[in-house]
């Protein structure tokens, strides 16, 4: 049996918590991360001490504000958000909808910012949460500006279908991906939710490299795509000048 080390088993301390788990008992602690009790209490009471987990009147412990101090030094995190919030306003402004930064993080899109209206349509992310590429806008966006070599990896699938208008087919996927290249947005129709649309835009850092992606989500059955599409442009490309693109950096 291969010994774990040590930073290995203070981090599956960390990564036994999750949306579903957002609090938890020393005992879950132990048994979600696979250590023995006295170990997890030893690692759990150093976090504590750190301020990476806290523990309240319950005694059960939840995420600590020292992570999300650390976290928010993250450049694509903190930093990019304060840039595109004024862009991220303004469209929200202009549409009264669903309003979604996000980034790459492997094979899944991670969400930075948020903004939704009362009336807006119903969507399942919040700050932090995770889909995989291929079935979100924003997704379609950044895999469509990675590089060649993960695209032929991701594409090989398997891919996760959610309902069934998410696209699974490889071949469907990259022709997708030619198309967002092609027209500078994705569009992604019912691929989460079957009552969702979304229009997504690329957003590039100083050196051109897309790092970002902007979006709209509006209810399908309303959903005008033509009309959209200049105003997450607008967005996608303010954010860019922000974090330093010129627009002759476009590949």
């Amino acid at each position: 049996m291969t010994t774990r080390s040590a930073p290995d088993r203070l981090l599956s301390v960390l990564a036994a918590f999750d949306l579903a788990h957002p609090a938890l008992s020393l005992t879950d602690i132990s048994r979600r991360a696979g250590l023995t009790l006295t170990t997890a209490h030893r690692l759990v009471a150093a976090l504590t001490d750190w301020g990476a987990l806290e523990r309240d009147e319950a005694g059960l412990y939840h995420v600590g504000l020292r992570l999300w101090e650390v976290a928010a030094l993250a450049p694509r995190g903190l930093a990019l958000r304060q840039v595109a919030l004024p862009y991220l306003e303004d469209l929200y402004e202009a549409t009264h909808e669903n309003v979604q930064l996000a980034v790459r993080d492997g094979g899944e899109v991670v969400y930075i910012e948020w903004l939704s209206g009362r009336s807006a349509v119903g969507v399942h992310i919040r700050v932090g949460a995770r889909w995989p590429l291929h079935a979100t806008g924003v997704g379609l966006a950044l895999l469509a500006h990675s590089t060649p070599a993960f695209q032929d990896e991701y594409c090989a699938g398997p891919l996760a279908s959610f309902t069934p208008y998410t696209v699974t087919e490889p071949a469907r996927l990259r022709r997708m991906l030619a198309e967002v290249r092609r027209t500078g947005v994705a569009v992604s129709s019912r691929q989460v939710t079957d009552d969702a649309l979304s229009v997504a835009a690329p957003v590039r850092g100083p050196d051109g490299t897309v790092t970002a992606a902007v979006s709209v989500v509006v209810p399908q059955a309303d959903a005008q795509v033509p009309a959209l599409v200049p105003a997450v442009r607008l967005a996608a490309r303010g954010i860019s000048r922000g974090l330093g693109w010129q627009p002759e950096q476009e590949a």
